[in-house]
């Protein structure tokens, strides 16, 4: 109870009072992060799903807003997603609290200030995006992406000014990549903007978390930008000491009944997920590609009188999408079958159990699915993997051992890449003009850019001022323009538009949109090489329908609903994930002690 105490006194006693009524007894990772987080310091907070890391994040900065000591009518509150769902979840799952605590306040006789909660992503009308430069909110809600095209535009960065916090969610699930990259210095933009802030980045278990922590921090400039110094800020660590408990089971169906019918090699592994789904209120399934997520979906809905489960992937529009995650939470579905779109915490309501047909790439993926079962604080999170053949039984005991042990692979942040570090000076200097010794100092107050040599850093200028104009590449076509005498560089005319239609390190997939034939609704995308395998008259089947593909053009494919019955799912290509190293290595060991097993009961 001590503790209990302890960990809410730092809040107003209304606060204290609504958590205690609606919430409960903290968790201990709230218990742990509270004094920290309302001291101000940076904080990683890395858990299993489940833990309350969301509320440890949110409930300090509600605590300053709604009690005035941060200043209403201006953005205080910036939290990026990787994920665009997970926006509109957060959103939600704001306001809730946010209702409750307003009604506390009116029934004690003290007003609570009006606290806004806005998304700003690439699903935004334009209409929206022109109202938050107006009145802006004091939460905003966004994506890596759209923080740095705020960040390069004038109207973007004046509400960008009065930041207290930036809470960065699912952080483990782009600190490897690029887009981590694009994250961070977008928010180590924010700093010129707004001064120092704080810095809570939360994230499933993840290591080596100390790394992770500096590539958060970053670090603080001072001095002459010719010879800078280099401060990294701290940033402290704060994990659950509650192991997550998991029931995972390994299962490979008899496969002898099914070899003469049609479809015989999926057949069994339907059977034992349909099996699994009845003793269930709610299950999500998941498979490793989109493909086979629109076959399984099929496959389970065939012969029932009603859909038993609809299929979730990001070749789905999000309207569909929505409508999916929004009948299983209500419970108008059973299951769901999805690729690595829902691995991450779309609430879809509580999930008895998770499937895993074929083993995931890699541990941490594992952990994140099967996480999203026993989502709630000291719940269960079961898992069945189904392994599809025998050398997938192996992966699937791996995966299964290391889920239990959290025994997970380690992260690398990429360091010093020189395209995205192009995309940033288009976008610094798209705005104002820049010192060069200035902009390379700024640049590497970034961890990823603070090793960039000087003469790196020259050659992406010379790249983008010019230099290989003369090839046949127009990406190559001068951005910047760089006054030698000034050393300085501003960009060109024009060259912020190759910023706004860049997506960031997001490749473009090179998909179709397919609408529908009569309205125009965007339904989703197919893969560009199906689409000119394509003939008119062609039915296909996705999301739970049969569609005929009445019209092609260069950019959409227009489709009526189908007769049900037999047809094919489309295809994507290269959206199978490879296994890991470190997976592979965890696969290598365990072959290589069961060949020393065998060994040793050789007779001598």
């Amino acid at each position: 109870m001590q503790d209990y105490e302890s960990a809410l006194h730092h809040f107003h006693p209304l606060v204290a009072s609504w958590f205690s009524e609606s919430i409960g007894v903290p968790t201990d990772l709230q218990m742990l992060a509270w004094p920290k987080i309302a001291a101000g310091e940076h904080v990683l907070i890395t858990a299993p799903t489940g833990s309350g890391k969301t509320m440890a994040a949110f409930l300090w900065a509600i605590n300053e807003l709604i009690t005035g000591k941060w200043p209403p009518g201006g953005i205080s509150v910036l939290y990026v997603s990787p994920l665009k769902a997970l926006n509109n979840d957060i959103r939600r799952n704001l306001l809730r609290p946010l209702s409750g605590l307003k009604a506390l306040f009116n029934r004690a006789g003290n007003h609570m200030p009006p606290v806004g909660v806005a998304v700003r992503s690439g699903d935004t009308p334009q209409s929206e995006r022109r109202r938050m430069l107006r009145e802006p909110p004091e939460i905003l809600i966004t994506t890596p992406e759209s923080l740095n095209l705020m960040l390069s535009s004038h109207g973007g960065r004046s509400v960008l000014t009065g930041i207290r916090t930036v809470i960065l969610d699912e952080i483990h699930a782009v600190v490897g990549s690029k887009r981590g990259v694009h994250l961070i210095t977008g928010v180590d933009r924010l700093v010129p903007l707004s001064g120092e802030f704080q810095r809570i980045a939360l994230s499933a278990t993840v290591r080596p978390a100390e790394l992770v922590a500096q590539f958060i921090g970053g670090y603080r400039m001072s001095g002459d930008p010719k010879n800078p110094d280099y401060a990294a800020r701290a940033v402290r660590i704060v994990s659950s000491s509650r192991k997550k408990d998991y029931r995972i089971a390994v299962r490979f169906p008899d496969l002898a009944p099914h070899w003469d019918t049609p479809d015989s090699f999926w057949k069994p592994f339907v059977h034992e997920i349909k099996d699994i789904i009845v003793k269930n209120r709610s299950t999500l399934i998941f498979t490793n590609s989109r493909r086979l997520c629109e076959k399984i979906t099929h496959m389970l809905n065939e012969g029932e009188p009603a859909p038993v489960s609809y299929a979730h992937h990001g070749s789905l529009s999000r309207e569909i999408r929505a409508e999916v995650e929004k009948k299983l939470k209500n419970g108008e579905l059973r299951a769901i079958v999805a690729t690595n779109s829902l691995e991450l915490g779309i609430d879809i309501g509580a999930l008895d159990e998770v499937i895993l047909l074929r083993a995931p790439p890699s541990l941490s993926s594992a952990i994140q699915r099967i996480g999203r079962s026993g989502h709630q604080v000291g719940e269960v999170s079961r898992g069945t993997l189904l392994p599809t053949e025998p050398q997938d039984v192996l992966q699937a005991a791996v995966l299964a051992g290391g889920v239990l042990d959290q025994n997970i692979e380690p992260v690398r942040p990429v360091l010093a890449p020189l395209d995205v570090l192009a995309q940033i000076i288009v976008s610094m200097t798209g705005l104002e003009t820049w010192n060069l010794e200035d902009l390379y100092a700024w640049i590497r107050t970034s961890y990823p850019y603070q090793s960039l040599s000087r003469r790196l850093f020259d050659l992406v200028i010379e790249m983008l001022a010019g230099r290989f104009s003369g090839s046949r590449l127009r990406e190559l076509n001068p951005r910047i323009a760089v006054d030698r005498l000034e050393n300085t560089a501003a960009a060109r005319k024009g060259a912020l538009q190759a910023v706004y239609f860049s997506g960031g390190t997001i490749p473009d997939r090179g998909y179709f949109h397919l609408r529908h034939f009569e309205t125009g609704a965007r339904i989703g995308e197919l893969d560009e090489e199906f689409v000119w395998e394509a003939k008119i008259g062609q039915v296909f089947t996705l999301s739970t329908q049969n569609w005929r593909i009445q019209r092609i053009t260069h950019n959409d494919v227009f489709v009526a609903p189908a007769r049900p019955g037999a047809a094919a799912p489309p295809f994507w290509k290269a959206e199978e994930n490879l296994r890991d190293t470190y997976l592979s290595e965890r696969i290598a060991d365990c072959l290589e002690a069961a060949d020393r097993l065998l060994e040793d009961l050789q007779p001598k």
